[in-house]
């Protein structure tokens, strides 16, 4: 039998009636009572009442044992926390509890050890809910909702900075066998709680674009779908709605670098299940940033929405959302280099006469363990050579006009230097898929062969 779709209209009521019932009072109370936090407001008491932590790579699972302590002893009773019992190596995976709301939220974060920005953010939520107790906002927040908190899923992962759990299982694709203990705890704290939403925080490659030209997709959003028909129901559009709430507190901060993330049904995938079993999960990978201190950014961009979607669920007002918001977010693609050196003369140093190319660097970052504990550190190679104009760069290097050669010696910029011709099979640098990222930007000089060094790019 056929039957007709909803109208706009009734999908609309539909899901203000969804959001009143999982909400409880809080679509009765006029949202004008108490204004919706300004992002920019939020992103200002970030800045000052942020926690003093590291880069969220270098925090190891001991810092965030520390940090949930310390939470619980001054938040005199409003956060609590438990065991929820021990990673595949013993950790403890901590849960903390916060708010007194009938309705229950579920956040979790770093089921993937590499995947840390959302960590800190979390820690830095707890910080700001203990600090603003007293404010209606927050007031409104608490007696509505209970957060359910998930800082390190995978604490195991997270000591090696690796995706994977101590067996070598991505928990993320465990939610139907439920062979790792990080997975049975995640199912069993949702099965116990019946959240009303999940937020599943990650973080996306660093070669993630958005848009054309394309863009560092700084953040990345996703409804996930609960099947392969990727069906649509009143929960589905809270998420929806929810998503698009975060969309509009981020424009200010990443204008056309939001993305949206595929909504293909992943049939072993934690999220996907959650929102079959019941709780519409909200997807947030969060990704590259420019600059020296990218992390600052993200991690701020992460509180920011998170406050935000939540107080857009205590207020009832995501309940008026528009979910186009999000629909017309371009997905996501692949289209972005760490670095591109547009417009050089190639000395590429394999016996090969110079020619004219853009030089691509991809990077990622890595966990070292130095002599005073853990170093964040860089690592990449050169991934494409030639017209790279469709791509773009969280740094593009000019050097039209200029030689670009691999990097010899430890010369120092304004030095004269030699760049030999080399072969397929010296051991020298080249400039070749695969090949070291530093390079040098030469001007010629006057002797046949020899440059004055301009420029060493590097990944930093």
């Amino acid at each position: 039998m056929l039957r007709h779709a909803p109208s706009p209209q009734a999908t609309r009521r539909a899901v203000a009636l969804l959001a009143c019932a999982l909400l409880g009072q809080a679509c009765v109370v006029s949202t004008q009572d108490v204004p919706a936090p300004s992002p920019d407001a939020l992103a200002r008491a970030w800045e000052a009442e942020r926690l003093p932590l590291p880069a969220p790579p270098l925090v190891a699972h001991g810092l965030v044992e520390a940090q949930v302590a310390r939470l619980v002893s001054e938040s005199r009773g409003l956060i609590t926390s438990d065991v929820l019992g021990r990673s595949v190596e013993g950790r403890a995976i901590h849960h903390l509890t916060v708010g007194r709301g009938a309705k229950a939220v579920l956040l979790w974060s770093q089921m993937h050890g590499d995947e840390p920005t959302a960590t800190s953010a979390l820690l830095d939520l707890c910080q700001w809910l203990v600090i603003h107790r007293q404010d209606p906002l927050v007031v409104r927040l608490l007696d509505t909702l209970t957060l359910h908190i998930v800082p390190m899923l995978n604490p195991d992962g997270a000591e090696r900075f690796q995706r994977r759990n101590a067996q070598g299982i991505d928990i993320n694709r465990d939610a139907l066998h439920l062979q790792t203990p990080e997975g049975q705890l995640l199912k069993a704290l949702r099965d116990r709680v019946e959240p009303v939403i999940g937020f599943n925080l990650h973080n996306q490659n660093w070669r993630t674009s958005v848009g054309t030209p394309p863009q560092p997709a700084v953040i990345s959003l996703l409804a996930v779908a609960y099947d392969e028909a990727r069906s649509e129901d009143a929960r589905r559009q809270l998420t929806k709605r929810t998503c698009s709430v975060i969309v509009e507190s981020l424009q200010p901060f990443a204008a056309g670098r939001i993305g949206r993330y595929d909504d293909a049904f992943e049939v072993r995938a934690f999220g996907d299940n959650i929102t079959r079993w019941g709780t519409g999960v909200v997807l947030i990978e969060t990704g590259p940033w420019p600059g020296p201190d990218p992390d600052r950014t993200l991690v701020q961009l992460n509180f920011v929405a998170l406050v935000t979607a939540l107080d857009a669920l205590a207020s009832g007002r995501v309940a008026q959302a528009d979910p186009e918001v999000y629909e017309r977010l371009p997905e996501n693609d692949g289209n972005l280099f760490h670095t591109i050196v547009r417009g050089g003369t190639v000395i590429a140093g394999t016996g090969v006469a110079p020619f004219m190319a853009d030089v691509g660097i991809a990077g990622a970052r890595v966990v070292r363990q130095g002599p005073a504990g853990r170093v964040l550190q860089w690592q990449g190679s050169i991934q494409d050579i030639g017209d790279l104009r469709v791509y773009g760069a969280l740094d593009t290097v000019d050097a039209t006009g200029r030689f670009v050669a691999p990097a010899h010696t430890a010369a120092s910029v304004g030095d004269e230097v030699t760049v030999p011709a080399g072969s397929p099979t010296s051991s020298a640098p080249k400039i070749a898929i695969g090949g070291s990222p530093r390079l040098w930007i030469l001007r010629g000089a006057q002797a046949p062969g020899r440059y004055r060094l301009e420029r060493i790019v590097e990944l930093r």
